[in-house]
């Protein structure tokens, strides 16, 4: 499995950071795990593009992780392409249709079918899902991706750390890890990174790596100092994630 990273960024632009979203391939498969401002275009310039996606699966629905939903349908419709699955939590079907409502010349434009998911095991355009729900201002979703019995990859979305989620992703080959603040800054629904360097750290689970994302423009010259104060607690191998940053799964 190869993650790539489209966004890393948050609600605030940065102008170096899109809004999150993920792409997972493996073999003939990909999935797009969240949709938010920019991402399309970083979409676009994979080797699997828009036209190659044909499902997405939300975490959430906060702006920055669904701003570009409706201008991926709009593309894919373009493209000739001629259907979207998209996947989340309980309401996205109310989001699709709302947008829908708005941008009605959309409407039936592509065959668009909507699922909704709670917090348990289903497969999804050929991966291996299980979610669990965070610790956010809204309904939230984690995932852990696998394919073809293959190494997971975890997906914290937006979530404060908790021992629950650190276990949710144990023995994942990589976790990727909302970090979105520096220690100084006072926040609820996302971590800093003395709270995901404890957690991880209390809770002894093992992953073979882990990436922060989620980043907002207060982290920006100052990952260092946020490396150093997670690997005050924890001593595995955490690094920053990038736009555009692909990382092997094994």
């Amino acid at each position: 499995m190869q993650v790539t990273f489209l966004g890393t960024g948050a609600a605030m632009p940065s102008g170096r950071r899109s809004q999150t979203g993920l792409l997972l391939d493996a073999d003939d498969d990909s999935l797009l795990v969240d949709c938010g401002s920019g991402v399309l275009n970083a979409l676009a310039r994979t080797e699997t593009g828009y036209e190659g996606v044909s499902t997405v699966l939300l975490t959430h629905h906060h702006l920055d992780h669904v701003a570009d939903l409706l201008p991926l349908v709009k593309a894919r419709w373009l493209a000739g392409a001629e259907h979207l699955e998209v996947v989340g939590p309980q309401g996205t079907k109310d989001l699709i249709d709302g947008l829908l409502d708005v941008h009605e010349y959309l409407d039936g434009r592509l065959d668009l079918r909507v699922r909704e998911v709670v917090a348990e095991s289903f497969s999804l355009a050929g991966f291996d899902v299980d979610a669990r729900e965070t610790r956010h201002s809204m309904y939230c979703l984690a995932y852990r991706f696998t394919h073809d019995d293959g190494p997971a990859f975890t997906f914290s979305a937006d979530s404060e750390a908790f021992a629950g989620l650190a276990n949710f992703a144990d023995g994942s080959a990589v976790l990727a890890h909302d970090c979105s603040f520096p220690d100084d800054v006072d926040v609820s629904g996302h971590p800093t990174p003395s709270q995901v360097g404890e957690t991880l750290a209390e809770s002894g689970v093992e992953v073979g790596r882990v990436y922060l994302t989620h980043l907002y423009p207060h982290t920006e010259g100052r990952h260092e100092e946020m490396l150093a104060s997670v690997k005050t607690h924890y001593d595995g191998d955490v690094r920053f994630a990038r736009d555009g940053l692909a990382v092997e799964v094994e």
